[in-house]
């Protein structure tokens, strides 16, 4: 059985870390590297480095700069943001990614995912699916979530599985920096959809909502706001899912 997974998530824009509420409203909060270095520190399972204004500017990470995180990062290092074509990905991962997130990509080149997969393998590439929720029916969309797509949640998630993707990030743009809990429909429906690991992303604001996720399907849990703006640890979270009988990391 799978251990479940605590991922800090670290947002970046123009030179600094961010943090959003349902993909708007960018509040700074601090230094991509001395972020990593604190994540280091705080000894966790994993790190998601997405560039938030990638996309936008037609461009990728900067390279430069996940070399550089990638030299003070001691855990397993997922980078994202503007990723289109084989040689996006090439760049990041000689810089020092352990795995790529694609979203954008997903809808203009869904033969992206089956291309580095193949060559970097299928536990590099995480499909990042943002959804929100309007009168009950969910909707996947791109690019920040300003493009909606026609494909329902759960039949993207299956043709992401049969592209040879590794896993699926599932952000949920209505719960995104509220802190008031994930969105455990949509994370049931993804994971009854797929056998890939479900990454949750959205609304972790108290330990009990990890619990919650990790009931409902989740197989690794993503929180920004939560390790931000609180005390809470990923220590504090693994030991209270510990404690609730999940299976972590000791």
């Amino acid at each position: 059985m799978l251990k479940l997974r605590i991922i800090p998530t670290l947002l970046f824009k123009d030179t600094v870390l961010v943090k959003s509420i349902q993909y708007g409203s960018l509040r700074r909060v601090g230094s991509a590297r001395q972020a990593v270095r604190v994540n280091n520190l705080r000894n966790v399972d994993e790190l998601l480095f997405v560039d938030i204004g990638a996309t936008r500017t037609n461009s990728i990470p900067d390279v430069q700069l996940i070399d550089d995180i990638a030299d003070d990062c001691f855990m397993p290092l997922t980078v994202g943001g503007g990723i289109k074509t084989l040689h996006d990905a090439r760049s990041l991962f000689a810089a020092g990614a352990d795995k790529i997130t694609l979203n954008s990509a997903i809808a203009s080149n869904p033969g992206i995912v089956q291309e580095i997969a193949q060559i970097f393998g299928s536990q590099a590439v995480v499909a990042s699916i943002d959804v929100r929720c309007i009168d009950g029916q969910y909707t996947c969309y791109t690019n920040n979530g300003e493009n909606p797509l026609d494909t329902p949640p759960a039949e993207l998630a299956q043709r992401l599985q049969s592209l040879g993707a590794g896993e699926i990030l599932l952000n949920s743009i209505d719960k995104d920096g509220t802190m008031d809990g994930y969105d455990l429909t949509i994370i049931k429906k993804i994971s009854e959809a797929t056998q890939l690991p479900i990454i949750a992303s959205g609304g972790a604001g108290k330990l009990e909502h990890f619990a919650q996720a990790a009931a409902a399907g989740a197989n690794a849990l993503a929180a920004a706001s939560l390790f931000h703006f609180t005390e809470i640890t990923p220590s504090d979270v693994r030991n209270f899912l510990g404690e609730q009988g999940f299976n972590v990391r000791k």
